[in-house]
């Protein structure tokens, strides 16, 4: 079953910046833009790039992840030769094993497994970035300047290029050097986390790193720094299309307001690169003669009888009638009742926000700014108050504040 090139999918993270949307599931299983759950994009890339062998690496809360991935079919990863394949940590011969450690570590422990493809390349990506991106291209530069590793990269301004593992690279875009979080950031092409590897080159690297006691078994921190220091063709790959790591509330909300600007988030109407998703089956979605809608999306299963202005809705949400709704995303199954207004937050799946309640609210300036968050789940009780920024885990009783 040889493959020219086998994609790793890291989608094990606990997402603890996302705080209670990721209390019972892992990162890429978070519902995003309505209709998706994070994970769909990096595996519609795969497809859509000609990729049809892809690993998903999981360990943190797999079970609805898993469930979700099944057999691949929403993504025509439903093959014999190749398809998507579920990857745990788990423990050889005489317990030999662990849990994974760190990114490089975690494709150290599958090694067998992309061996039996025999790849000539192998696509790191991480499951948790918003986009669209062809890796065929990416892939054909990757031959074409014959580097051992092509590193994807975007331009940031360069006032946050310091929050980022950024790429100095010379005229012709070869990297000789990588800082991570550089205090003076000497240029602003920031790394996007997606790697394109030759595997016998990888292969050498991930086991030599293995044998060092005191690496943090890492791509950014150990991998990619050794290569560089051992002379290493290290090249990037500059992409100049829509990107966003959504691994902070700030930046889950963001991403999902930018589906409502046509010009500036991912396109979902592209005929030519779908986004696929394993959607649930539901009937169309009502909205209530006295129901103002305003430039937003709505899923199959939701009924708005209410105001929703701004707001992503996703299948099987309730908004009663006299509820409120604006720049917001709920997710599926969440419940508005009659009364409550609901500002600038995210409602996770099967949260209930009761009559007169008020959860977040519209920020006067800067130094107010937050969005708050109840988890899946909870009740907000009658006439409770959720403030702005305010992680809702629990139920919040009649008249209570959280």
């Amino acid at each position: 079953m040889k493959k020219e090139c086998v994609a790793m999918l890291l989608a094990g993270g606990q997402g603890s910046r996302l705080k209670a949307l990721t209390r019972h599931v892992a990162k890429p299983a978070v519902p995003f833009g309505g209709k998706y759950r994070i994970i769909d994009f990096p595996l519609s890339n795969c497809v859509n790039s000609g990729i049809d062998t892809v690993g998903v690496l999981t360990q943190y809360r797999p079970l609805e992840l898993n469930s979700y991935i099944g057999n691949g079919e929403p993504w025509d990863l439903d093959r014999s030769d190749g398809g998507v394949h579920i990857l745990p940590p788990y423990l050889g011969e005489n317990e030999e094993g662990s849990w994974y450690k760190g990114t490089a570590n975690a494709i150290f422990q599958n090694i067998n497994f992309i061996d039996q493809y025999d790849p000539d390349y192998v696509l790191i990506l991480s499951g948790d970035h918003i986009y669209k991106m062809d890796y065929a291209d990416m892939l054909l530069q990757h031959k074409r300047t014959g580097a051992d590793l092509t590193i994807a990269v975007q331009e940031v301004p360069i006032e946050e290029a310091s929050r980022m593992g950024i790429m100095n690279v010379d005229e012709d875009d070869k990297v000789y050097e990588f800082e991570e979080k550089p205090k003076k950031p000497k240029s602003n092409l920031a790394s996007m986390g997606i790697y394109i590897f030759s595997w016998a080159k990888l292969r050498k690297y991930l086991i030599d790193d293995e044998k060092d006691e005191k690496s943090s078994n890492d791509f950014g921190k150990n991998i990619i720094p050794t290569m560089l220091g051992k002379g290493e063709h290290l090249h990037v790959y500059r992409f100049a299309g829509y990107w966003r790591d959504v691994g902070t509330i700030d930046s889950l909300w963001d991403a999902n307001m930018d589906m409502l600007a046509t010009d500036d988030g991912v396109n979902l109407f592209d005929d030519d690169w779908p986004i696929f998703a394993r959607t649930p089956t539901q009937p169309p979605h009502y909205v209530g003669e006295d129901a103002t809608i305003v430039h937003s999306l709505l899923t199959g299963g939701c009924s708005v009888e209410g105001e929703v202005e701004h707001s992503v809705l996703f299948h099987s949400v309730t908004v009663e009638p006299g509820a409120s709704v604006k720049y917001s995303i709920l997710m599926p199954g969440a419940v508005v009742r009659s009364g409550a207004k609901v500002d600038y937050s995210i409602v996770a799946e099967d949260a209930v926000i009761e009559a007169g309640a008020v959860v977040g609210s519209k920020p006067t300036g800067a130094d107010d700014w937050g969005i708050a968050v109840v988890a899946g789940g909870v009740k907000v009780g009658k006439n409770a108050t959720v403030a702005p920024a305010a992680m809702v885990t629990k139920n919040v009783k009649e008249g209570g504040k959280a």
